[in-house]
C-alpha cells in the first residue's frame, strides 16, 4: 500500500529533475541565435508543447475508439485527461508563439494558417469539455464525447499539412531533412521533447488517479443513499 501511495511523489521528483536540467539547457547551456539572439530560448518551450499538445489529443482520439469498441469506462476517464491536458499543452503553445512573434513579427498574432488551425483545435476541444458537462449518464456522456473527440481530432492532420497545403510564414524548426539549427540547440529541442513528455506523463498519471477516485466516491454516495432508501422502506 506504501508503495502504491508513494508513486505520485516519486514521479513528481523525477519530472521534476528532467525540467529542471531542460530548463538549463535552455537558458543557459544552449546558445543564442544568430539572427534572434535569445530570443531563440522561447522555442525550446514552444516546439515541445505543441507537439506534446498533438500526442495528447492523439491519445485522446486512440481512447475514444477504444472505448466505443470495448465500453470501459476507463478508456473515457483517460480520454478526457489527456485532451485537459492537450489544452494546457495548446495554451501554452498560443501564447508562448504569441510572445515570440511579437519582436520577430512585430505583431502579436497573425492569421497564419498554422496559427489559425492551432486556435481552432483549441477551441475544438474548449468545446469537447463543454459537451461532457452538458450530459447526463456516464455511458451516454462517454460515447458522445468519444465521437466528438474522434471527429475533433481530424484538425490534428491539417495543422501538420498547413505549411504545405497554403502559403504560410511560420518556420520549420524540423523538417524532412531533419534539425534547422546547429548541434547543441537541436539537442536541447530533443532533450525538450523528452522533458514535457515526462510532464504529460506525470499529470496524465495523476488526473487519471483523480478521475478514478472522484468514481469511485460518487458510487459509494450513490450506494450509502440506495441502502438509505431500502431502510427508510423496510421502517
Amino acid at each position: 500500500m506504501q508503495s502504491r501511495a508513494g508513486w505520485p511523489v516519486w514521479l513528481s521528483i523525477a519530472a521534476g529533475a528532467v525540467m529542471f536540467v531542460h530548463l538549463y539547457l535552455a537558458f543557459v547551456w544552449s546558445p543564442p541565435e544568430q539572427h534572434m539572439g535569445n530570443l531563440v530560448r522561447i522555442m525550446y518551450f514552444h516546439v515541445p508543447s505543441a507537439w506534446n499538445a498533438f500526442f495528447a489529443f492523439f491519445v485522446t482520439f486512440v481512447c475514444a475508439i477504444l472505448y466505443l469498441r470495448r465500453r470501459r469506462l476507463v478508456y473515457d476517464l483517460v480520454s478526457a485527461a489527456s485532451a485537459e491536458i492537450g489544452v494546457l499543452f495548446t495554451s501554452i503553445t498560443l501564447v508562448t508563439g504569441s510572445l515570440w512573434a511579437r519582436p520577430i513579427w512585430n505583431t502579436w498574432w497573425t492569421w497564419d494558417p498554422r496559427l489559425t488551425t492551432t486556435l481552432i483545435l483549441w477551441f475544438l476541444y474548449a468545446g469537447y469539455f463543454l459537451l461532457r458537462a452538458s450530459i447526463d449518464g456516464r455511458e451516454r456522456r462517454a460515447r458522445v464525447s468519444a465521437v466528438f473527440a474522434i471527429v475533433a481530432f481530424a484538425d490534428v492532420p491539417v495543422i501538420h499539412m498547413s505549411v504545405e497545403w497554403w502559403r504560410s510564414i511560420h518556420p520549420l524548426a524540423v523538417d524532412e531533412t531533419g534539425f534547422n539549427m546547429p548541434g547543441s540547440m537541436a539537442a536541447t529541442l530533443m532533450f525538450g521533447f523528452v522533458a514535457f513528455m515526462c510532464l504529460y506523463g506525470l499529470f496524465l498519471a495523476l488526473r487519471v488517479r483523480q478521475q478514478r477516485q472522484a468514481m469511485e466516491l460518487h458510487e459509494l454516495r450513490e450506494a450509502v443513499r440506495a441502502a438509505r432508501v431500502r431502510q427508510e422502506g423496510q421502517v
